[in-house]
């Protein structure tokens, strides 16, 4: 048995406004460094040797995952053109493979396709598991056919940087072209087919270029579409479902301006501004061609907190705006979706996702209703400017995912598919219902639970609670189904969500009372979720363990500051727990345009003070009151770096800190790790430890 790894103590001062803080491990940022390496691996052989004795119940668990999955299955059928597009899975194989097959002329009815069965007419444009051989890790990014459908666009990531090598192949001949464009991230094809528009980063790993390259020219001919020069934006491109504008975005946290290139003309052109930025205020478009005219739908927040939707004439944007679906407060529009005759407003209300008709003629939206009490549901996959369906993805805590098309004549939902869970999984053994705490302010907070029938209602006595959180970026976490949380639930284990300020669950003031100086309503809303499941007797202290990744791994960073005692176990995924080192130097990936997120302590000593009073690598306290922690990352990620994580961890140990572990995938990025059965491992791996951390092991 060998030691916990100590991490040598090597001073470093940053010094800002005034005050100097001694920053023992930020020697561990240096990714080239041979000793540096050697630490993360022994941690990782430290933390196998502390958790072997889990080795069974992973192999379980994993199997268990494994058993519920119809491992050899295919999508949906979607239409684009002359052809039905899909993907589909074998048994033994790690990653999709991507097909199509030739449509009749007018049948809009997707193809049912049986798994196993071959699919007459099948042809495969991409297995990801050929692109994979040979690599430990391997990402698709882009993946685009012409709309001629003779070409086909793809891209890859063998290192989990999210950096991506365009690909082009005829689809004719077979011939893989020599256009192949590195160091890229979103790319499609133009219209007519002859080339590429891809997007690619700064130094700070921020989209800054958008490029035109043309088949069979050299990568340096290239034409630059648009840079954005302000470091605190990021960028993208798009092509209206219409077909007919390049749509340019550039945003940040809180402020968009979008371009329009008219793709009837040259696509080469100076784009035009739709509505010039002002900070503060977020705007997205779609073209429309209603009773001849063009028009661009906006949604938009300026002086509408949850937004608004307005027409405006395509050819003068900045004239008048005539309000389609008027500001109203608690409902907070998401998105809109024009196609030929209609368009799909997604908007939230009472924390769910909603989806409704948009009438063009009368302004009417017609709303498309579920009966589950909890759900998620989207637009999802919907090409075709003109289809007499739409395709909705929708799924619960207890609802596998699932594909409906709306029949746009007579508004019936007609079930496509469900995703099989295999085992004799029966929804009616669970239940899942919405709970409230109330903050230490007195703001009620959401919290939703979902658990097995036969172990009772929870409250009936204190039982082990799996409580998850986010609550950055106006993200919401929304009911969904895991088929890997189904071996915690059939273990006796509650799953919960707290819907923490920050996220976007309620509504826009949701979200702008956990961020900047109000950050600290997200964690303080998380203990106060904790608190009430204890006093509610749905679990105990000793019986609960939390998760959170990424913005929520800051959350469990603070969360274990702030309340080390409600916690048997946390679990940070990714974490950014040291988020004020992170943000104040604007030379790391993304740091600039998490500013608006975050503030800006790099100029501004009042938000330099109040992140150091809660970033969690700076406020570790008495480490012999904290609970079991472990620490997952990847060496690769671009996003939250390795380094926070394991500096939080030297940090903790060297507080006393008793049970602390740090797992870090030496070849991935900010997802882990790749592959459906490597991801399946990587899961029982850490749901091994959280049953164990409850005593369910």
């Amino acid at each position: 048995m060998t030691d916990a790894p100590i991490a040598a103590r090597r001073s470093t001062l940053r010094t800002h406004h005034g005050d100097t803080f001694d920053d023992p491990y930020e020697w561990l940022r240096d990714k080239e460094s041979t000793e540096v390496i050697a630490h993360l691996e022994s941690e990782n052989e430290y933390t196998q040797q502390e958790l072997a004795h889990l080795s069974e119940l992973r192999e379980t668990l994993f199997h268990e995952i494994k058993g519920r999955v119809q491992e050899t299955d295919l999508s949906v059928p979607t239409r684009r053109g002359d052809w039905w597009y899909y993907s589909r899975s074998e048994e033994g194989a790690q990653y999709g493979i991507h097909c199509r097959t030739a449509a009749v002329a007018d049948d809009w009815t997707p193809p049912v396709l049986e798994p196993g069965v071959p699919v007459p007419g099948e042809v495969v444009l991409l297995d990801g598991n050929v692109k994979a051989e040979g690599h430990e890790f391997f990402s698709l990014g882009a993946f685009d056919t012409s709309d001629d459908a003779t070409l086909l666009l793809w891209s890859t990531d063998f290192e989990g940087d999210e950096l991506y090598t365009v690909h082009v192949r005829d689809l004719r001949t077979g011939e893989v072209l020599a256009d192949e464009i590195p160091d890229t991230g979103s790319a499609f094809f133009t219209p007519d087919g002859t080339g590429i528009v891809y997007t690619t980063r700064d130094d700070a790993w921020r989209p800054d270029t958008l490029w035109l390259h043309r088949l069979g020219t050299p990568l340096a001919d290239d034409v630059r579409l648009f840079h954005e020069p302000d470091e605190k934006f990021w960028l993208g491109a798009g092509i209206t479902r219409s077909r007919r504008y390049l749509v340019i975005a550039v945003g940040s946290s809180i402020t968009s301006e979008e371009h329009l290139v008219d793709l009837a003309g040259d696509l080469t052109a100076p784009p035009r501004v739709v509505w010039p930025r002002r900070e503060g205020v977020e705007y997205s478009l779609d073209h429309a061609v209603v009773d001849g005219e063009d028009r661009l739908y906006i949604l938009h927040n300026d002086g509408a907190l949850d937004f608004e939707l307005v027409a405006v004439d395509a050819s003068d944007p900045q004239g008048e705006r005539r309000v389609v679906v008027p500001h109203e407060p608690g409902r907070r529009l998401l998105g809109m979706d024009a196609f030929r005759d209609f368009a799909t407003v997604e908007y939230r209300s009472e924390g769910l996702e909603r989806v409704g008709l948009l009438d063009y003629a009368t302004d009417a939206i017609e709303d498309v209703t579920f009966d589950e009490p909890l759900y998620s549901a989207g637009v999802s996959g919907n090409p075709e400017w003109h289809s007499p369906f739409l395709r909705l993805g929708y799924t619960s805590f207890v609802t596998p995912a699932t594909v409906y098309e709306l029949d746009l004549s007579t508004r019936e939902l007609v079930l496509r598919k469900q995703v099989a869970v295999l085992g004799g999984y029966d929804p009616q053994d669970y239940d899942q219902r919405r709970a409230w705490a109330t903050a230490s302010d007195g703001t009620l907070v959401p919290i939703s639970l979902v658990w097995r029938r036969s172990f009772g209602e929870p409250g009936d006595t204190p039982r082990p609670v799996h409580l998850y959180g986010y609550g950055s970026y106006e993200h919401s976490i929304d009911p969904g189904f895991s088929v890997a949380r189904l071996s915690e639930l059939d273990r006796g284990m509650v799953f919960a969500v707290a819907h923490v300020r920050g996220g976007g669950e309620m509504g826009r003031q949701w979200y702008e009372d956990g961020k900047l100086l109000q950050k600290r309503n997200t964690f303080t809303d998380f203990v106060a979720c904790a608190e009430q499941l204890v006093a509610d007797g749905v679990t105990a202290p000793s019986l609960l363990v939390a998760e959170g990744g990424s913005a929520g791994g800051l959350l469990m960073g603070a969360i274990t500051n702030l309340a080390p005692e409600l916690f048997a176990g946390v679990l940070a995924a990714v974490p950014f727990v040291d988020a004020l080192t992170t943000i104040l130097d604007p030379s790391l990936p993304l740091t600039v345009i998490e500013w608006d997120e975050w503030g800006d302590p790099l100029h501004d000593p009042d938000v330099y003070e109040y992140m150091k009073s809660y970033t969690p690598y700076e406020n570790i306290g008495d480490g012999s009151t904290y609970p079991r922690i472990l620490a997952v990352t990847s060496l690769n990620d671009s996003r939250v770096a390795y380094v926070e994580p394991a500096k939080w961890v030297a940090a903790l140990r060297a507080a006393g800190a008793r049970d602390v572990l740090l797992k870090c995938e030496m070849v991935a990025g900010h997802g882990g790790v790749s592959g459906r059965y490597n991801s399946w491992k990587e899961r029982a791996f850490e749901l091994a430890w959280i049953l164990d951390t409850v005593g369910l092991a």
